[in-house]
């Protein structure tokens, strides 16, 4: 029996996972490049209509701005911790608050699996499976996505934005409860790790789609504060399909450039270019902010609090 030599293998094999893993972040950062690059060329071309719409923006617009996401950060998390609980780890309120908002961090780091590894060891050590705070962090997107394109129709118009609707059918099957359960066990099986020992059930995925809500809604008051022109409810559907658009774009950390534009677009019948991209900037501002802040409370009041 004749063995294969390294030359033979080494035609039939793929890339070296080292080379694949390269290739992958040359192509992430050079999707970061050219969005920051086109977004910095669009503010050099209006500078002085975007250093107008700065000028514009009050102190106290921004603060409210700031304690609308607060409030909208914290229904994220809500609706987390209703899929964890769900799955059979309720957590406390404040180590909740502390497990998801300093692992939120992570995704300011390009990649898209820092935040969920980030929760599922420190979920660990209070008791969490990693499997489950797995399966928590992935749900989320599919929810947030499927309330987020349903925010933008009912706000913005069935005329502009109808084309969302072949979307919702695909969402709508995948935060079927049975769905779900099956395709978690499915992964779970391939990678010879334990099924979850509770599914998720109907009610528990309902509650977090009425946090989700709530969340969109309080984003809706945060770009209100800095750009009321257009009324609440056309805020409120304009930052949602300006996250939608820029969560799917996975490649670049929490859809860096991308909800931008997207948001310099919707807000384009409503308000100028120059102010609509102070507007943009100033909403990815105070969303940071708002992250550091949560995180920070969280971990303070966790410390102080230790279950």
């Amino acid at each position: 029996m004749s063995a294969a030599g390294p030359d033979t293998m080494d035609e039939t094999a793929g890339p070296p996972a080292g080379r694949r893993s390269l290739v992958g972040k040359l192509v992430r950062l050079g999707f970061l490049l050219v969005a920051l690059g086109f977004g910095g060329w669009a503010v050099a071309r209006q500078w002085d209509a975007v250093v107008a719409g700065f000028a514009r923006l009050t102190w106290p617009a921004l603060a409210g701005s700031v304690a609308a996401v607060v409030a909208a950060l914290l229904g994220a998390m809500l609706t987390w911790r209703t899929l964890l609980a769900d799955l059979g780890s309720s957590l406390p309120l404040r180590p909740a608050a502390k497990v998801f908002f300093v692992g939120q961090l992570g995704k300011y780091i390009p990649g898209a699996v820092w935040p969920v590894l980030a929760q599922m060891e420190m979920g660990r050590d209070l008791g969490v499976p990693r499997s489950r705070s797995a399966a928590a962090f992935f749900l989320m997107m599919p929810i947030q996505l499927a309330t987020g394109l349903l925010v933008t129709l009912v706000t913005l118009g069935w005329d502009r934005y109808g084309w969302l609707l072949l979307f919702i059918p695909l969402l709508l099957v995948l935060l079927e409860p049975k769905v779900i359960n099956g395709l978690i066990g499915y992964v779970l099986r391939r990678l010879k790790r334990e099924p979850l020992e509770r599914p998720l059930t109907r009610r528990g995925m309902l509650t977090a789609l009425a946090w989700a809500l709530a969340g969109w809604a309080c984003y809706g008051v945060h770009l209100y504060f800095v750009a009321p022109q257009g009324g609440l409810l056309f805020a409120v559907g304009a930052f949602a399909v300006s996250w939608c658009l820029g969560i799917m774009t996975f490649v670049v950390p929490a859809g860096a450039g991308v909800r931008e534009i997207a948001m310099v677009a919707v807000l384009a019948p409503q308000i100028e270019g120059g102010s609509a991209i102070a507007v943009a900037l100033s909403s990815r501002i105070v969303i940071i902010v708002g992250d550091l802040i949560c995180a920070g409370l969280a971990g303070i009041a966790a410390r102080r609090n230790p279950v």
